[in-house]
């Protein structure tokens, strides 16, 4: 038998120049819990998803065969409906023809209303282009034209007969077209300007405010796509677009489209990461986090959507700051007062 001795426990290996260290000296382990990282704005950037997506032809396709099956299916029925009701009581079939006849009149004015709104929106575009035009070419024989018509496009508007009085009086001082877009902006454009951001405003801190509230995931999001909605519904007829449901979609898609191509809708705005990322607000709860991220968002939608519905372009007056509009709208939301 060998003479070694057995082990009978483990062996401690002393290293020279270690410092004694106790369980009460280590560190504690960071209170991280799995999935709980900075807020992402997660309903905005699902609403970004949904409507800036470009729907495919086989989609298009789908969709249009749907509908048109849907009122083909629609229309027999109530034809049908009508006719089987005039042969067993004729009273009962006219009171029924009659409604019938008044739900295709009030539907046919819906869609008149939406077509009109369609062709102010373009309308709008066409300024847009036509001033894009006018000061890329440095021409004041465009400008003074695109001014005419954008004159005639806020003839109506009793908030605007002071600036436009005042545009007419001055702009024959304008001897380019840089200082004549300039005086339009300044005299008509602002007060728009000034309402368009108190819109902006209150959908950030009203999108910030219940996607904070709201626990459930599609519940934030349904709340996110309907103020971001409302709010450009609200900027465009603030500078005359006036857009009906179908207008209102078709700006959203445009707005949200250009947004995602030009990768805005993210979180990597320095102010936002001070607001929600590291700050209080995150620790206290991730969920004003991510509302504090979504009214963020919310007001980079609506500068993208003052820039789509503003019939001049920004030439000479400064473009909306995103970070200018969070400050107001959200800085105080959930902090204390003051």
């Amino acid at each position: 038998m060998s003479d070694t001795p057995k082990s009978t426990g483990p062996v401690l290996i002393e290293l020279e120049g270690t410092p004694d260290l106790t369980p009460a000296d280590v560190p504690p382990v960071p209170e991280v819990p799995a999935g709980k990282e900075d807020p992402s704005g997660a309903a905005m950037q699902m609403v970004a998803s949904l409507t800036g997506r470009k729907p495919s032809r086989l989609g298009r396709w789908f969709w249009s065969l749907l509908l048109a099956l849907m009122g083909f299916a629609l229309s027999v029925a109530a034809y049908d409906f009508v006719t089987g009701l005039i042969d067993r009581n004729a009273w009962l079939g006219m009171v029924a023809l009659g409604l019938l006849a008044a739900f295709l009149l009030v539907a046919a004015v819906v869609l008149l209303k939406e077509m009109l709104a369609l062709v102010r929106l373009r309308r709008v575009d066409r300024l847009q282009h036509m001033v894009g035009q006018a000061v890329a070419h440095e021409d004041l024989g465009e400008a003074r034209v695109a001014v005419a018509q954008l004159t005639r496009f806020y003839r109506g508007r009793d908030e605007l007969k002071w600036g436009l009085t005042r545009l007419e009086e001055k702009q024959a001082d304008a001897f380019d077209a840089d200082a004549l877009i300039g005086l339009t902006e300044a005299e008509v454009m602002a007060p728009l300007d000034q309402a368009a951001l108190r819109e902006v405003e209150a959908a950030s801190r009203q999108v910030a405010t219940v996607t904070a509230i709201i626990p459930v995931a599609l519940a934030d999001v349904v709340a996110a796509l309907t103020g971001n909605i409302r709010m450009i519904r609200r900027v465009a007829e603030i500078y005359g677009g006036r857009a009906g449901t179908l207008g209102s979609w078709r700006l959203l898609r445009a707005v949200m489209t250009h947004l995602v191509a030009t990768g805005a809708v993210a979180v990597g705005d320095d102010l936002i990461g001070s607001l929600a990322g590291g700050g209080l607000l995150s620790k206290l709860s991730r969920r004003f986090g991510e509302g504090v991220v979504n009214g963020a968002l919310t007001a980079r939608v609506g500068v993208a959507a003052i820039e789509v519905c503003r019939p001049l372009p920004f030439v000479t007056q400064k473009r909306p700051s995103v970070s200018g509009i969070v400050k107001r709208a959200l800085t105080g939301l959930f902090n204390s007062g003051r």
